[in-house]
């Protein structure tokens, strides 16, 4: 085909050539400062999200702890929270807890503040086998609890049961479908914490005794909660002894006179 002839007008001038239209090409600076822009726009505002969230991973118990619980790992889980300037005095989640014994009770979900652990003390952990129909249900570890022992009374002729521990925190239990204690055998083992110079005379106090578990509702240990020195009911033995005789009749020193 022969190109298009220029138009020659009545004046004798030529037209111009027409341009061809041009697609859009990728090099366009004007397609590369808008991408740039969006780019720009998206990392900003990325940063100032990151920079408004200050919150800090926590621990928060897991499950109603009473005081006195010894920590293990399963009864604390790290939860993000915003504590803004109040972060120090909650315990971090990078804080290792295993071990540690809680000062006062904390209910599940609650954040564990730094002043709920207590100095560790001079206690020991006491299992206490207790039949399966005197463990109560509902009974887990975190709980305080009384313990009642059953037996022979003075002189082995009454049967009577007294509290033997009083507002002890629950550490384990085991023997219910499978441990140490079979549930065949009737039995579970309650693992309870005490100070250590009480244990001696826990254990003297059900030896040969059959165990019963109460649960207190409350996870603070009760004030001025102790063992009664005497089992309820009975009269504390008598230390008076009637106090021996020294008088005697005294000896007739008189005779009946002669007679004139």
């Amino acid at each position: 085909m022969s190109s298009p002839q220029p138009v020659t007008t009545s004046a004798g001038s030529a037209s111009p050539r027409p341009r061809r239209l041009r697609g859009p090409s990728w090099l366009d600076l004007r397609l590369i400062g808008g991408v740039l822009l969006v780019l720009v726009s998206v990392l900003v505002g990325a940063r100032i999200v990151s920079a408004a969230d200050q919150s800090v991973s926590v621990w928060a118990a897991a499950q109603d702890l009473s005081a006195g619980t010894t920590l293990r790992p399963e009864d604390v889980r790290a939860v993000p929270v915003r504590l803004f300037d109040s972060g120090a005095a909650y315990l971090s989640s990078s804080a290792v807890l295993t071990g540690q014994i809680l000062d006062r009770p904390v209910r599940a979900g609650e954040l564990l503040p730094a002043s709920a652990l207590r100095e560790q003390s001079d206690r020991v952990s006491v299992a206490l086998p207790v039949p399966t129909t005197a463990v109560p249900l509902d009974l887990h570890r975190g709980q305080l609890i009384d313990v009642y022992a059953t037996g022979e009374g003075i002189g082995g002729d009454t049967t009577t049961t007294r509290l033997v521990l009083a507002a002890a925190p629950v550490q384990a239990i085991d023997g219910g479908s499978q441990g140490a204690l079979s549930a065949s055998s009737g039995m579970r083992q309650v693992v309870v914490s005490v100070p250590s110079g009480e244990a001696g005379d826990l254990l003297a106090a059900i030896a040969g005794r059959e165990l019963a578990v109460a649960i207190l509702d409350d996870l603070s240990e009760p004030a001025n909660r102790a063992v009664p020195a005497e089992p309820p009911g009975l009269p504390a033995p008598s230390t008076s002894a009637a106090a021996p005789s020294t008088s005697a009749a005294a000896p007739t020193t008189s005779a009946a006179a002669p007679s004139s």
